[in-house]
């Protein structure tokens, strides 16, 4: 009902910046709340990044990534974006963009999820 395809991941340096974009199809992207999750190489789980509200009003960060990245939405061109600033190399992994019916940082609450982009961050 709703495709992901994320795009924007890439190698650079700590202290780096990198902005992710998540692009939607399907059905009324704004009827979604959107999140962030990544998986760090050789994690079992994906963890919880970011998320937001279907209309932006409200947002949500993991303690390790608050103050450095931004997470938004554009529901007129049915994407999400995470700008990454201040990259360190423990924010290496593979980033991935999910929609769900509700705020959450369980990834089990989310319904439908990109296939993922490769972050590395060096040094």
């Amino acid at each position: 009902q709703v495709q992901l395809v994320e795009s924007g991941g890439g190698l650079v340096q700590a202290g780096d910046d990198l902005r992710l974009s998540c692009a939607a199809s399907g059905r009324t992207f704004s009827n979604y709340v959107a999140g962030w999750f990544r998986q760090a190489p050789g994690g079992k789980e994906r963890s919880f990044v970011a998320s937001i509200s279907r209309f932006g009003t409200y947002v949500d960060y993991a303690d390790s990534v608050k103050g450095r990245f931004t997470i938004s939405r554009d529901n007129a061109k049915n994407t999400v974006y995470l700008q990454m600033n201040s990259l360190k190399p423990e924010d290496t992994a593979l980033y991935y963009c999910a929609a769900a019916s509700a705020l959450s940082r369980f990834d089990r609450n989310y319904n439908y999820w990109g296939q993922g982009t490769q972050v590395t961050v060096s040094s």
